[in-house]
């Protein structure tokens, strides 16, 4: 009988490797010597495999990718460092075993075709996230089979349950298998990082690491979106599958470091695994919660959201689209204005369709069309089905009329939504959005979904919105 052995976790910024960073990697050297330090108590381990899950493998909406290949190799090529490579055994029964028990309970998981690598253009190599990890493993232990994982949009509870799936094939197989949990924390610490300062940030990575710290699995299931966000965290989800695949055990865990010397949070921790004292109830808990915070959001909806919801719940359910009700506000039947409708899921954007000016008799009938058009027709997503209605989170924004500007110099990301045009292409960017923080990034942004190069001529226009969650 098999059994986990042990759990990491690593963040993964390439600079924290010599070949990458050329010296840069030393304003790092709390998270490096960490690394080596975590690395050493894995090769007292001896893990026969070590299953690792990254964020920066291959993500889709609704499935969960487990490389298929016999050979998992890759390199630093990306970041100017192509001499540092790496290649392992797949451990592809154990991988199989894994999707197939995930299957089970209804998460689809596992390898791709060579035709849909080919149509997603991936190309089975290696990510950083798992690269970085296994570099500094690998420079004290050798003697292990590789099993490479990645996380999806799919909700944190299910990637709990997927975690509890390798688990069990762990169980069935005669392995001592490691889990090794790579993700960086929040990248919006730092003012001059990748990604700009938000309070959330340094919020965010204490919440992880405590949570980590006191192997708190509820407080990480439990997160606020919003955090989440705002945050812009990396690792998680693999943090979540992680504490899945330790259900039941015993764990005592150490945090080595914690840094974030890039605008980056960087945490190294160790997770002994000790007797398994059976199974935990944090998926019955973490349910509840969930259906709780859904609960508490409808409550709360305002009737722009409210009829959102219920336009596209009867289209999903009946194939019909409703009639105006009964009982709206007199705004809503009496004015026109473009309506842009926007649905979420566990926090993720599930849908955006909208109207830049009114094409329907009022707000109203704005609002039905364009909430079926959110769940049915994006095309950067599947059509919502039934099943996921529960937990789609509504909101809608009213626009106001739009007005010419001359310059960049006229936006405000927070107040100003902003529309670009170049002759029969029109690209528009809602206000207050997270992760555009700048009118420079509001405008390239726009510039990109109405296709038009940055060198070419365009005008702009502002507008306000009123927003309803």
């Amino acid at each position: 009988m098999g059994s986990i052995i042990g759990a990491a976790v690593y963040p993964h910024p390439p600079i924290i490797i010599p070949t990458v960073g050329k010296g840069e990697e030393a304003d790092a050297i709390r998270t490096i010597e960490a690394a080596k330090k975590a690395a050493e108590d894995i090769a007292k381990l001896k893990p026969s495999v070590i299953i690792l899950i990254s964020p920066h493998a291959p993500l889709f909406e609704d499935h969960i990718y487990i490389s298929a290949s016999e050979k998992l190799k890759g390199s630093f090529a990306r970041f100017g460092a192509g001499q540092t490579r790496m290649e392992f055994d797949n451990h592809l029964s154990l991988a199989k075993d894994i999707a197939n028990l995930a299957s089970k309970r209804g998460i689809s998981a596992g390898g791709l075709s060579s035709s849909l690598l080919r149509r997603y253009s991936i190309s089975g190599d290696l990510d950083h996230g798992a690269l970085v990890p296994l570099y500094f493993v690998t420079k004290v232990y050798s003697g292990f089979k590789l099993v490479h994982t990645g996380i999806s949009g799919l909700s944190l509870n299910q990637h709990y349950s997927f975690g509890k799936c390798i688990l069990e094939a762990v169980e069935q197989s005669n392995e001592r298998a490691l889990i090794l949990a790579s993700g960086d924390l929040s990248h919006r610490l730092k003012e001059d990082g990748p990604y700009g300062f938000h309070p959330s940030g340094p919020k965010f990575d204490n919440l992880v690491v405590n949570a980590i710290r006191k192997a708190d699995v509820m407080s990480l299931v439990d997160i606020d979106y919003e955090l989440c966000e705002q945050a812009g965290e990396c690792g998680l989800r693999s943090f979540v599958v992680m504490f899945g695949a330790l259900d039941g055990y015993e764990v005592e865990p150490e945090v080595y470091s914690y840094e974030g010397p890039f605008g980056v949070g960087y945490a190294i921790a160790t997770l002994r695994v000790g007797n398994k004292t059976g199974e935990r109830e944090f998926q019955e808990k973490i349910l509840n919660r969930n259906k709780e915070k859904i609960s508490e959001i409808r409550k709360s909806e305002d009737p722009y959201t409210a009829l959102a919801r219920l336009s596209l719940e009867t289209y999903v359910k009946e194939g019909r689209i409703i009639s105006v009700p009964e009982g709206l506000p007199e705004e809503m039947m009496a004015n026109k204005a473009g309506v842009f409708v926007s649905l979420k899921k566990f926090g993720r954007l599930r849908g955006c369709i909208g109207t830049i000016s009114a094409t329907r008799k009022n707000i109203s009938e704005e609002i039905i069309h364009n909430a079926i058009s959110a769940g049915t027709r994006d095309p950067r997503f599947d059509p919502v089905e039934e099943d996921e209605l529960a937990d789609i989170v509504y909101s809608v924004d009213v626009l106001k009329e739009p007005e010419p500007i001359k310059s960049i110099d006229e936006l405000d990301v927070k107040r100003y939504g902003v529309i670009v045009r170049s002759g029969y292409r029109t690209g528009l960017l809602l206000p207050n959005l997270e992760g555009v923080d700048t009118p420079e990034q509001q405008v390239e942004i726009a510039l990109q979904k109405a296709g038009i190069r940055r060198g070419e001529n365009y005008t702009m226009e502002r507008f306000e919105v009123i927003r309803h969650h």
